[in-house]
């Protein structure tokens, strides 16, 4: 099977093929991974998204480091291939989402039955392979930990990434008055097109400042919830707009530089910062993931979600699919996606 290789660490906007400073290689030719458990499922991946994380891992910067070499990738989307012996959730010909610490960046994985979610009937299997981690990661924070409900104030800073645009549309299925945080004027237009309440375009607006008018105009005291993937000087310019009792949620820093939250102002305000790994919900909080991910398949099963797709790429421009999520050029995520003409044993 063809599969991308890190076999160094490094940048992974170089090209795959033909440079020797690539930290990643394609293999036409990689071991297809076999079934390891009667209650094993192998899945012919159909589409599987790039997050932050995955390029921070292939440099080696990431706070999870596999050894050298693995295949990077977390979530996907694919057709049950193959099937252990007791195996009783699926069956071959399945469409299933699910989510991994690595392995997705090829054309077959293996996933206990456990671990996988059948995808409703009448969802895009390709969307669905964007879906677990951006839209998991947004939904827990925001419904699990934040508890965000009808008539609170969120604030979305990234509101057209991957996680930006997935919070955003939870927001407003929970009743939220949403504020969205961007730049430039195509990243607003789609914003507004999610019905958002306020955007702010960094391009040309002072945040503050058009935040606060906002408010005033609407009554409103401030922002209950932030949702922060961006850190940096965002994040310190946003502190001045939280209402007293404010929840802040930590999610990424893809500004490269972690924010600091001042003590003493969040005693004062009896503010609240989470901190959110998703990622390690699923081994202490399995359950708390599993029940998100049932829940965020029915709204999407019925219309509530949309999965944004800005670029799409084949294993071999993996590089270029780096390089759109580095430079912030997509409106909602970026995804390898693979043409079953290629996938097969």
């Amino acid at each position: 099977m063809e599969a991308l290789v890190c076999r160094k660490l490094g940048d992974p906007t170089v090209p795959v093929e033909g440079s020797d400073d690539s930290a990643l290689t394609l293999s036409r030719a990689h071991p297809i991974p076999q079934l390891n458990s009667p209650t094993a499922v192998r899945v012919r991946v159909k589409a599987t998204s790039l997050n932050f994380a995955n390029y921070l891992q292939i440099q080696g910067k990431y706070q999870e480091k596999p050894p050298l070499p693995f295949i990077p990738g977390s979530d996907y989307s694919g057709t049950v291939e193959s099937i252990g012996e007791r195996v009783s959730k699926f069956k071959v010909g399945d469409p299933v989402c699910s989510l991994a610490a690595i392995g997705s960046f090829a054309q077959f994985i293996v996933a206990d039955e456990s671990e996988l979610f059948l995808v409703p009937k009448g969802c895009d299997l390709v969307g669905v392979g964007a879906f677990p981690v951006a839209y998991g990661t947004s939904h827990v924070a925001l419904v699990h930990r934040a508890q965000l409900g009808a008539g609170q104030v969120l604030m979305v800073l990234g509101a057209a990434g991957g996680v930006g645009v997935s919070a955003v549309q939870i927001g407003k299925v929970r009743g939220a008055t949403v504020i969205a945080v961007a730049r430039g004027a195509e990243k607003v237009r789609f914003l507004k097109s999610l019905g958002v309440d306020h955007v702010v375009d960094l391009s040309n607006e002072d945040m503050t400042q058009s935040v606060k008018g906002f408010l005033k105009a609407r009554r409103l005291k401030g922002v209950d919830v932030l949702y922060d993937p961006v850190g940096g000087k965002l994040t310190k310019d946003s502190l001045k707009l939280l209402n007293w009792g404010a929840q802040i949620l930590i999610i990424g820093f893809a500004s490269g530089e972690v924010p600091i939250v001042p003590a003493n102002i969040a005693l004062v305000k009896n503010w609240t910062v989470h901190g959110l790994y998703w990622g390690s919900h699923r081994i202490h909080l399995p359950g708390v993931l599993e029940d998100s991910l049932k829940e965020l398949l029915s709204w999407l099963a019925d219309g509530l979600l949309t999965v944004r797709i800005s670029h799409t790429y084949s294993l071999p421009q993996a590089n270029l699919a780096f390089a759109a999520l580095k430079n912030r050029e997509a409106i909602g995520k970026v995804l390898i996606v693979f043409d079953e003409a290629t996938s097969k044993l």
